[in-house]
């Protein structure tokens, strides 16, 4: 490539380094609301939160990098057009099409980032994610360990402990189990430890009462004890079915599932649907490419015509990925409808050559419907 066309590639790896990182920390930080309760929840460290949230970055990036190549884009050629850098290397002698090289090379390189999070990163992310959310659901003693708080890790259990010493050792315990409304337990001891069996999470309390409610409090009866040992695991609930779910799924899986019975054809449909959209999802950034150089490269010397071409550009490249979004539910209905997935880029992609190339509708109507002769005076 020619040291202009270097130049050019350099002067859009900024902006577009920018708008994905900017558009990456928004938000990232909305999605990881949820995996912050669930860290505060059971009791998690600050390590294990920003490993959760980084698995959740390949499939946020599918959707953002195309959107932010293309705002960097934009940005990046109004820049270099605003300071008439464009000017000067079309005067140097630099055709059209040799500017438009860096900026498909920058899509290119977009685009592989793409297809790699769609086709390998995302769906490995969700797989982990999933294996390490059922692991923090199932370490239910870790989200007792809070000190003179009442907790509730699971639904019907109730824990308070007074005091943990340095050792572990629990101090003040208060176990409530209303499972059973019609014989709601409670557990109260002295002291217990926390361990970790081979058959799961026990509690086991020394010194300590069993109380029990019958009519509606109307009965009651205590039982003392020495030692107790008391089954958390019991409270895990279910552990997730065994089937992966569609954003757990690779490519192949997608294509070619394999279930443990029959699921459907409708399921099927939608696991095609998902795979043509991970294949075609990429292929927005060549056509943004185009789209956005069109707009910069036929801009008038008229200010409000070219900001009218950035708006029209801006507004043309929501559309069409709004297309591409909207195309997903109709193909899980008709497989047919998976060529638009194909289409739509390949659509704004033609808009965005036809209009470097100086088409103009207004002139192509009217070859076909030429306007009538006015009368003569």
């Amino acid at each position: 490539m020619p040291r202009l066309s270097i130049y050019l590639l350099r002067q859009l790896v900024g902006p577009v380094a920018l708008f994905s990182f900017l558009l990456t920390s928004v938000i990232w930080l909305s999605q990881s609301l949820r995996l912050l309760d669930l860290v505060i929840n059971r009791g998690q460290s600050a390590p294990t939160f920003i490993y959760l949230t980084i698995l959740t970055l390949p499939t946020l990036l599918v959707v953002i990098l195309p959107i932010a190549f293309f705002a960097g884009t934009l940005y990046g050629l109004h820049k270099l057009n605003a300071d008439s850098e464009l000017v000067v290397m079309s005067a140097a002698g630099l055709s059209r099409f040799q500017m438009l090289i860096p900026v498909l090379a920058a899509a290119s390189i977009m685009m592989a980032a793409t297809y790699s999070c769609s086709l390998y990163f995302m769906p490995l992310g969700q797989r982990l994610l999933k294996e390490k959310e059922l692991d923090i659901r199932a370490d239910i003693g870790a989200a007792i360990l809070n000190q003179g708080q009442f907790n509730t890790p699971a639904t019907g259990l109730t824990v308070f402990v007074r005091d943990i010493s340095p050792a572990g050792r629990l101090q003040g315990i208060l176990v409530h189990d209303d499972r059973n409304p019609r014989l709601p337990t409670t557990y109260l001891a002295d002291s217990g430890v926390l361990a970790q069996t081979p058959s799961g999470s026990r509690l086991i309390m020394t010194d300590g009462t069993i109380e029990q409610t019958r009519n509606k409090g109307a009965k009651l009866s205590i039982l003392k004890f020495q030692n107790y040992v008391y089954d958390l695991d019991q409270f895990n609930g279910q552990q997730g079915g065994t089937e992966l779910r569609i954003s757990e799924r690779y490519l192949p899986e997608l294509l070619w599932p394999k279930f443990s019975h029959e699921p459907g054809q409708r399921l099927r449909n939608i696991l095609f649907a998902e795979a043509n959209n991970r294949m075609s999802a990429p292929l927005y950034c060549i056509a943004f490419a185009f789209m956005a150089f069109a707009a910069i490269s036929h801009a008038r010397s008229a200010r409000g015509a070219y900001a009218l071409r950035l708006t029209a550009a801006s507004l043309g490249a929501a559309i069409v990925r709004i297309f591409g979004y909207s195309v997903q539910g109709l193909a899980a209905r008709q497989p047919i409808l998976c060529l638009l997935f194909y289409l739509i880029p390949l659509a704004g992609a033609a808009v965005g050559v036809a209009d470097m190339s100086g088409f103009s509708p207004g002139e192509f109507f009217q070859r076909f419907w030429p306007r009538p002769p006015e009368p003569a005076t």
